[in-house]
């Protein structure tokens, strides 16, 4: 049968092949020759060079694995790198730091594989057949590692930098809608020393992070924000700073005019204070917020300040008349004679209606007025008396 499928072979060869095949190798023992020398492979290409390097002289083809593994992961380091380097040192958005950090990774990752060992020992039998594109050199190493190092610090600073842009923008924002709910000038004021705070951590990110040049091209427009919201408020204050002085004059004012009658001298201190508080009303810028307040306060101040005019002027003219009074009394008094005639009564009566008309002339609420109601009353008597 054999002999029909295979005419070409003789016999004698057909009886070896088949004899041959009466003793052949079992399969179990073909198995654990494999895993044997699998563990021999295994074993010479563990990361050791008292075992290597025997090897690498005498049966460099066992060392297959590792210079695969060598030149795989170093052109990998190399590709890696170069990606990262581009990604980090020329990103224009955070995307690429954050697509730069696993490449930074992935890279540091492969030479991490490579044998440190291994430096200046070069697979030269190896290289000789599959022309390897690399000099595993101390050097070039070090370099690629440097490098790697250098993108880590880079990356480290521009996710710092990045997430304080975040935090200060975020607060600057906040510190926006908090103005306008601001209900008094000290809100305000607080406010606007958050709203400086972020623009100044903006202002002192590292000048060589994309943070940073993100945030140039934001803080102009960030400080001219703040520069008219803090003009309006510096107003504000200008304003409120001069209507509350004015309101200390109008006070001081007020209270030293309380309980009359009060001196001419008092009357004129009060005067003073109230023309302080109307100039300081009157000081008040029309582009200020707070002029029309002050235009309010400035009508009220003013008719306070007429009205106690009039009582200054009251009280110098009361005073004025009680001493004219008095001096005729005394005059009137010295003159009258023991004897007294009936034309000199006419007289000396015509004198009394004259200190009478004076001592009218005091009024109410004025110091004068007590004692020019009791000469008055004397006035009279006596006017009725001569009369």
């Amino acid at each position: 049968m054999v002999k029909d499928l295979f005419p070409q072979f003789s016999d004698e060869v057909i009886k070896k092949a088949a004899k041959a095949n009466r003793q052949r190798v079992p399969l179990g023992t073909i198995s654990l020759m494999l895993g044997g020398l699998a563990g021999l492979i295994w074993a010479v290409n563990l990361p050791y060079p008292m075992i290597r390097r025997p090897v690498a002289k005498t049966a460099p083809i066992l060392l297959l694995p590792s210079y695969l593994s060598m030149d795989r992961n170093y052109r990998e380091a190399i590709a890696h790198v170069e990606q990262a380097d581009r990604l980090v040192n020329e990103a224009t958005s955070l995307a690429d730091f954050e697509l730069g950090e696993e490449k930074v990774k992935i890279a540091q990752k492969n030479l991490d594989a490579l044998p440190v060992w291994f430096l200046g020992y070069e697979p030269q039998r190896y290289c000789s057949f599959v022309s390897c594109s690399w000099q595993f050199t101390l050097d070039e190493f070090e370099a690629a590692r440097a490098k790697v190092g250098r993108m880590e610090a880079t990356l480290f600073q521009e996710k710092n930098a990045m997430t304080q842009l975040e935090q200060s923008e975020a607060t600057l924002e906040q510190s926006k809608q908090n103005y306008q709910s601001a209900a008094t000038s000290g809100e305000k004021q607080t406010t606007l020393s958050a709203w400086q705070t972020s623009i100044d951590e903006l202002n002192a990110l590292p000048p060589n992070t994309l943070a940073a040049k993100v945030a140039q091209r934001k803080l102009q427009a960030y400080e001219r924000d703040f520069k008219e919201v803090a003009g309006v408020v510096a107003k504000g204050n200008r304003s409120n700073t001069l209507i509350n002085a004015a309101k200390g004059f109008a006070n001081a004012a007020a209270q030293m005019s309380q309980n009359p009658p009060h001196p001419r001298a008092t009357w004129q201190q009060c005067e003073e204070l109230w023309g302080f508080a109307i100039q300081r009303l009157e000081s008040v810028p029309v582009e200020d917020a707070g002029y029309a307040d002050a235009q309010k306060l400035l009508a009220t101040y003013r008719s306070n300040l007429a009205t106690i005019e009039i009582r200054r002027q009251a009280e110098a003219d009361a005073v004025q008349a009680l001493e004219i009074a008095q001096r005729k009394i005394e005059r009137l008094l010295a003159s009258v004679p023991a004897d007294v005639d009936v034309r000199d009564r006419s007289k000396i009566a015509s004198q009394f209606q004259g200190i009478v008309n004076q001592l009218s002339k005091v009024q109410p609420g004025t110091t004068a007025y007590e004692e020019a109601q009791v000469l008055l009353q004397s006035a009279r008597n006596k006017l009725k008396e001569w009369q």
